[in-house]
């Protein structure tokens, strides 16, 4: 195997990346200048080195504390429970939530053996206990196995005493009813609000 189909089958490892994107971008880093290429080169190769996980919310970060967790300026009654730290990003990007995170790592999947213990959950109930937090924010996504990990998460944290709230679901903005599955729309009806 020569370099050019090494490289390719490496990138084609990655996510959405298939055989012909792959070649795509072999071929694009073989016509790149050289300061481009040995700068890619060298961030691929220092990313796990340099950003760990936050020691409180388990969120990417090359600093430990994060930087929502170590910020004066968030609100430190909420916490938002999301499946993985991309998901902070996310959130973060909406400009919309202020308060703090917990990344699960995962969602419960019992076809799959990821039960409780294979999640971040008692790091969290351990965060609640030691004060302060009045909600908890669960914004795993609405599937299968998004929905029995905050069903689950529901009924372990109400006993600690906080309310457990959840990110509304239904028709995104722009949205046509006609082209609404029956489960978003039954979603949306569950969770309509006052205006």
């Amino acid at each position: 195997m020569n370099a050019i189909e090494e490289l390719a089958s490496l990138l084609a490892r990655l996510p959405g990346i298939g055989r012909k994107s792959a070649l795509r971008v072999t071929y694009h880093l073989l016509k790149a200048d050289d300061a481009f290429a040995a700068a890619l080169a060298e961030r691929i190769g220092s990313l796990k080195e340099s950003v760990k996980f936050c020691s409180i919310c388990g969120s990417y970060t090359e600093s430990d504390p994060c930087p929502v967790c170590g910020a004066a300026d968030r609100d430190r009654r909420l916490i938002c429970v999301v499946e993985q730290p991309q998901d902070v990003l996310t959130i973060e990007a909406s400009r919309e939530y202020h308060g703090l995170y917990h990344v699960l790592g995962g969602l419960l999947s019992p076809l799959d053996g990821v039960g409780p213990d294979r999640l971040r959950i008692v790091s969290l109930v351990s965060r609640i206990r030691a004060g302060g937090i009045s909600e908890i924010v669960v914004a795993t996504n609405p599937t299968v196995e998004g929905d029995t990990t905050a069903l689950y998460l529901k009924k372990t944290l109400e006993k600690e005493g906080v309310a457990v709230t959840r990110l509304a679901t239904g028709i995104p903005v722009g949205g046509d009813l006609e082209y609404a599955d029956r489960l978003t729309l039954a979603r949306s009806f569950r969770g309509r609000t006052a205006f």
